[in-house]
């Protein structure tokens, strides 16, 4: 495997890749001593001396040990075995070359530049067209052409090779995938409590919930599975025994008897959600209802009925008055109205009186018509400001920073109808843009200044989502923000695993009747990259505190871990465990024949059956596709498993 990045993700990737699956690995970068910080645009912040402080602490912390092999320790094994760095500026081709991109398996190209991604990906497919392609990008529709013409330039390469024994068995896939959007769900979910961690995978809906302890004696709500057992915290009884109980953390993927054993602590499970199509009501946006309401003010809208309506009754006393034909009778008031009409001097009196009143009301229209046209014009000159938060505002979530991360959580908490408040210091911002076209209120300022988190409403707020890209000021905004709401939810980003960990357990235990979650974008996304690159589908992730449960999608044929085996034999505690099985495919079915076919639509394809459904004692069969949920080290275990008989099988057709 071969990995070329310049920050983080680069160098979280290579040791997933290494520890968890056991691959050798290059790892290309501009610096093989630590790993980048995500890159601030000049001029840099001026904090204050508490915030340079815990910059200083954080900077400590965050620095790793070097992934050279200088930094084992006195009886480790060297890391020239399975991890090999190599420092280079740019992915050219000399660099690829030396990285041994010929014989690689996979490729990932996680640079924090689009363009510099692209132009590696079109090196490596013209230099290794068998090579399986993972690309971070964040233009979505940029990557979904770019995989059709990789995928495309692999199928040519492949038709033209002389050799047909290499380019049978390989996988020269391209997938592009986006940090932003893989763990954007997660970070939208963190800040909503009910909607967290859905997941839709093969026509199913899952949710993972977290439930408080149930007392001895009452049975809890039932669910799919079990996930996990959470770590016993201030809220948790005095009672609270079993693994989960204590500091360790929590325990992922019990059996049943574990969770039993557990009684009193909390757990995380998964459940089913049926969607029952109901359209989103976004109530809290103002401007969103009709053209009229849009363009003009509640008090004009109603002189211009009163208007209409004076108008109206007009007409009608001058049809009963002087026996006139309705609508000729409206077409004298309009006259009237606008002074174009001749004056009633040998009119009979009530005439008279209806012509006068018209008048009157004509000079009250030319008021209210000028006023029709400066609010017109003045919404039309703001459509492009952004707009302020609302006075009548409450329960909002308050986002901060418009990055990469936070545009894509942005676009997510927008599309499930939840009102929103964003607060960024730079007006160049990347979500600037989205937040101006969505109408969505926004604070421009430094949050580390009085007042700007005042302006977002945060005594108000249900949740501060802190996303910036530097772990002091999100912290600091979220102390301040505690400081003012205690049993706020807080969200917030912190690029350092350790210092993130132990910044949550100090909130968690300084305000227990809050929620506190600390999130690594690099932690993550980092799984979803991983998997891609083994050649598996990552459908998502659902973070247990500073652990990552994934979701995949395997297709049994073939898999000497799966194919024949029942659903209890597949099963192993604390690594992996079938969730769903996809019985569609007959069982006559033609490897050759179900390949080459194509899948039908979403909203046609029948949801797959649930393993309670099916049973444990349900054998797998080669046509099914199963759906896991696994920890990064058991799909790890999966993959070696099925990759010992693939080497046996070669080994012997050597022999042979």
């Amino acid at each position: 495997m071969v990995v070329c990045g310049d920050d983080a993700l680069a160098h979280r990737l290579a040791a997933d890749l290494q520890d968890v699956y056991g691959e050798r690995v290059t790892l290309v970068v501009p610096s093989a001593r630590e790993p980048h910080r995500p890159r601030i645009p000049p001029p840099a912040r001026a904090l204050g001396r508490a915030g340079a402080l815990l910059g200083r602490v954080s900077a400590a912390m965050v620095r790793p040990a070097p992934l050279s092999p200088e930094a084992a320790g006195d009886g480790a094994e060297p890391a020239e075995e399975t991890l090999r760095i190599l420092e280079a500026a740019q992915p050219d081709d000399a660099a690829l070359t030396e990285a041994g991109i010929a014989g690689a398996g996979a490729l990932a190209l996680v640079y924090d530049d689009d363009e510099l991604n692209i132009h590696a990906a079109l090196r490596a497919r013209r230099l290794n067209p068998r090579l399986r392609l993972v690309i971070r990008l964040y233009n979505r529709k940029l990557g979904q052409h770019l995989e059709e013409l990789l995928d495309q330039a692999a199928a040519v390469a492949a038709l033209g090779s002389e050799d047909a024994a290499d380019t049978e068995g390989a996988d020269a896939s391209t997938t592009v995938l986006s940090d932003a959007d893989t763990v954007a769900p997660a970070l939208a979910g963190a800040a909503v409590a009910g909607t967290s961690r859905v997941i839709e995978a093969d026509g199913l809906l899952l949710r993972a919930v977290e439930r408080t302890p149930v007392p001895p004696g009452r049975p809890g709500e039932p669910g799919l599975c079990t996930l996990a057992l959470l770590p016993a915290s201030a809220n948790d009884p005095a009672d609270a025994s079993g693994p989960a109980a204590g500091d360790e953390g929590p325990v992922l993927l019990p059996d049943e008897a574990a969770t039993a054993a557990a009684a009193g602590c909390g757990t995380l499970v998964l459940e089913t959600v049926s969607y029952t199509g109901r359209p989103i009501r976004r109530r809290w946006l103002r401007g969103r209802g009709a053209p009229l309401a849009s363009l003009f003010s509640r008090r004009l809208r109603w002189s211009l009925a009163g208007v209409v309506g004076a108008v109206l009754a007009l007409a009608v006393a001058s049809s009963l008055t002087m026996g006139e034909d309705p609508v000729h009778a409206v077409y004298l008031s309009l006259l009237d109205l606008f002074a174009i009409n001749d004056p009633a001097v040998n009119e009979p009196a009530p005439r008279k009186v209806i012509q006068l009143l018209s008048g009157l009301t004509g000079l009250l229209l030319l008021p209210v018509l000028v006023a029709a046209a400066f609010e017109g014009l003045g919404t039309f000159r703001s459509a492009s400001a952004l707009r302020r938060p609302p006075r009548g505002l409450s329960g909002h979530v308050v986002l901060l920073g418009l990055g990469k991360v936070g545009t894509r959580v942005l676009a997510r908490l927008h599309e499930m109808g939840i009102p929103v408040v964003c607060i960024e210091g730079d007006p160049e911002a990347r979500g600037i843009a989205l937040a101006r076209r969505l109408r969505v209120p926004t604070v421009l300022g430094d949050v580390t200044q009085e007042g700007v988190l005042e302006a977002a409403m945060i005594e108000r707020a249900a949740t501060l989502l802190a996303l910036t890209s530097e772990d002091t000021t999100n912290l600091e905004a979220s102390l301040y923000a505690r400081s003012v709401s205690p049993r706020l939810r807080v969200t917030l980003r912190l690029f350092d695993d350790r210092f993130a960990t132990a910044v949550y357990r100090t909130l968690r235990a300084a305000h227990p009747g809050a929620l506190t979650r600390s999130r690594s974008v690099t932690y993550l996304a980092a799984p979803a990259f991983a998997g891609a690159m083994m050649g598996r589908q990552i459908l998502g992730a659902i973070p247990v505190e500073r652990r990552v449960l994934l979701i995949a999608r395997f297709e049994v044929r073939g898999h000497a871990a799966l194919e024949g085996r029942t659903v209890a034999e597949v099963l192993r505690p604390g690594r992996l465990r079938v969730l769903a099985v996809d019985t569609s495919a007959p069982d006559d079915a033609d490897p050759d024949a179900a390949a080459a076919a194509t899948p039908p639509p979403a909203e046609e394809r029948t949801p797959a059956q649930l393993v309670h459904e099916l049973g444990d004692d349900y054998v797998l069969r080669p046509q099914d596709r199963v759906l896991l949920v696994a920890t990064r080290q058991g799909l790890g275990e999966l993959h070696a498993h099925n990759r010992q008989p693939a080497v046996a099988r070669q080994s012997g057709a050597r022999q042979g």
